[in-house]
């Protein structure tokens, strides 16, 4: 029997449409190649000379990739990456994700590139495709550092062990070293940085946040202010001092700009919670309520097993959960491991970082 996959409806949408549209510009591109010069297609791709005429541009470019080998990676990132996020948010939520991680770097991008122009009087910068998933990369990247911050990914078998908040920056990094080969053109590590930046902003200060009913917590809360999401810890220890300081310095800045509005003691001790309850602290709420789900999914998968193994299968009886009045510590063997092979290594709380 084929495996099936339940992709979600944003999830599926944003991979049909970069298929179509990165095979369409294939097309295009190798039906009126010439050895002479680049093929763009200003109608689909970005193209800071050619597309102001095509404004859907500045949202479509987003899926649209050149190559075969870049098209495969921003499939899987969305398949993957979307298919995360889009359950944990919700469809409405992960839209406007979307909307906010894709067409601002595409315009901080398209401004950046035309500024150059302006400086250098170099026409090559304006005639820069600005395409491709790279936005949509690094900032989903930035919104698993903020929901599993804590959580250490494990590859190559334990050579290389890394908590989720260092990769965001490794991906630039990368970005940036694969701008200097054929593959990616300049304009991909200003997509990369813009989208760092930009989804960071928005999960740090705008982005609703889903109240915990349990804990008493405010149903207007947006952003996130918990230390662990800080803007220095996307960077290695020995510089998050300057970048704190810094970072704080520039908060400060917009603060008095009124461009952002500081944090209040309540949102503060808010997200503290928040964190607390996504590491699945014993005794919480949010800890009880993914133990007894585990125990129900337990006992569903037992049922089904035992409906499929044959009659001389009998199904076990599922587990019983406590009273109320009992304390039960949650079951850390019961819970889901997320994001592949990772492990859980809680921080100090005294490691108060910068906004």
């Amino acid at each position: 029997m084929p495996p099936r996959f339940n992709i979600p409806p944003i999830t599926r949408i944003l991979l049909i449409v970069l298929t179509l549209q990165s095979l369409v510009s294939f097309a295009i591109r190798y039906q009126q190649w010439s050895a002479e010069s680049d093929i763009v297609v200003p109608y689909i791709a970005l193209i800071p000379q050619l597309s102001l005429i095509y404004p859907w541009t500045f949202l479509t470019t987003t899926l649209v990739e050149n190559n075969v080998f870049t098209l495969g990676i921003a499939g899987v990132t969305i398949f993957y990456g979307g298919r995360y996020l889009e359950r944990a948010w919700t469809s409405v939520e992960f839209a406007k994700f979307l909307l906010v991680a894709s067409l601002t770097p595409n315009v901080l991008t398209f401004g950046a590139l035309v500024i150059l122009f302006a400086v250098t009087g170099d026409m090559r910068w304006t005639l820069t495709s600005v395409n491709g998933t790279i936005p949509l990369q690094i900032s989903f990247l930035i919104a698993f550092s903020q929901l599993v911050p804590a959580h250490t990914v494990t590859l190559f078998r334990g050579i290389v062990s890394l908590r989720v908040p260092r990769f965001p920056l490794i991906h630039v990094l990368a970005i940036f070293l694969l701008t200097l080969t054929p593959l990616l053109s300049a304009s991909s590590f200003l997509l990369a940085t813009n989208g760092f930046l930009s989804s960071w902003i928005y999960l740090r200060f705008y982005k609703r946040a889903f109240p915990d009913l349990e804990a008493n917590q405010p149903a207007s809360l947006r952003g996130d202010a918990s230390e662990t999401f800080a803007f220095a810890e996307f960077f290695p220890d020995a510089a998050k001092p300057a970048i704190a300081g810094f970072s704080n310095q520039v908060f400060s800045l917009l603060v008095s700009l009124k461009i952002c509005t500081p944090f209040s003691q309540a949102d503060a001790t808010a997200s503290r919670g928040n964190a607390s309850l996504a590491r699945g602290a014993p005794g919480s709420a949010r800890a009880e309520a993914e133990r007894r789900r585990a125990l129900a999914l337990k006992a569903l998968d037992q049922r089904l097993h035992a409906a499929t193994g044959g009659p001389s299968s009998k199904p076990q009886p599922p587990p019983q959960a406590p009273p109320a009045s009992v304390q039960v510590q949650p079951q850390p063997n019961d819970q889901p491991t997320m994001l592949g092979e990772t492990t859980y290594n809680p921080e100090r709380e005294d490691g108060a970082t910068g906004n």
